[in-house]
């Protein structure tokens, strides 16, 4: 299988780090996005929406990160990432939607502007953008504080929904965003990243960024 990826990515890092938990080889092929190779006539065929990160599993193509997690944990459903109960799958699809409609979005725009921005010399940040994105962030955090009370994981156990969720706190440190007033959170992701498959998955992004 081949992971059209960007390190810089939290969506390509979720597929990484559910690809190396699952113990499944991927052939990591880099797209130069600000080079343009998302816009390619090949790339496009792949995805028309030009973004990272694709799957390639001989002729059929995938992209949508948390479809391609889905179809990953699909293939070793020993490992329940994606668990086959009705009532389990959907808390893990509840949270995963939850990810990319309301905390994934504020994170990431909130990581913009106060990090990503300024790395790839896009300007200044918008303070207006931060402070409005402040305000949502704190708000989802809280929902996600108060989901994980009592649990080690989101769903109950280790899925394809944490790993959905912590790629949005990749960027947290560099962009000021803390957990001290969030015990349940910061247990929960500094579980998920001592896991050797994150710490894999998140290797290249640190060489990236030094961070």
């Amino acid at each position: 299988m081949k992971l059209y990826n960007a390190n810089f990515s939290p969506n390509a890092l979720r597929v990484r780090a559910v690809a190396l938990e699952l113990g499944i080889d991927l052939e990591i092929i880099e797209v130069d996005i600000r080079g343009g190779d998302n816009r390619s006539v090949e790339f496009l065929s792949m995805n028309p929406n030009a973004k990272v990160p694709v799957l390639a599993d001989g002729d059929f193509v995938i992209w949508e990160s948390r479809a391609i997690n889905s179809y990953l944990a699909s293939k070793k459903p020993e490992r329940g990432l994606y668990p086959d109960d009705p009532k389990a799958r959907a808390t893990v699809d509840q949270w995963l939607y939850w990810q990319t409609i309301h905390l994934g979005p504020a994170m990431q725009k909130l990581s913009f502007e106060r990090f990503l921005k300024a790395k790839f010399g896009m300007g200044e940040a918008d303070q207006s953008v931060i402070d409005a994105e402040l305000k949502n962030v704190d708000q989802f955090l809280a929902v996600l504080e108060f989901g994980l009370a009592g649990k080690d994981w989101i769903a109950g156990d280790l899925s394809v929904a944490d790993f959905a969720l912590a790629s949005t706190f990749m960027y947290r440190v560099q962009s000021d965003i803390s957990l001290d007033d969030l015990p349940n959170v910061a247990a929960w992701i500094e579980r998920l990243e001592a896991r050797a498959s994150w710490k894999e998955a998140f290797a290249p992004v640190r060489a990236l960024f030094g961070v």
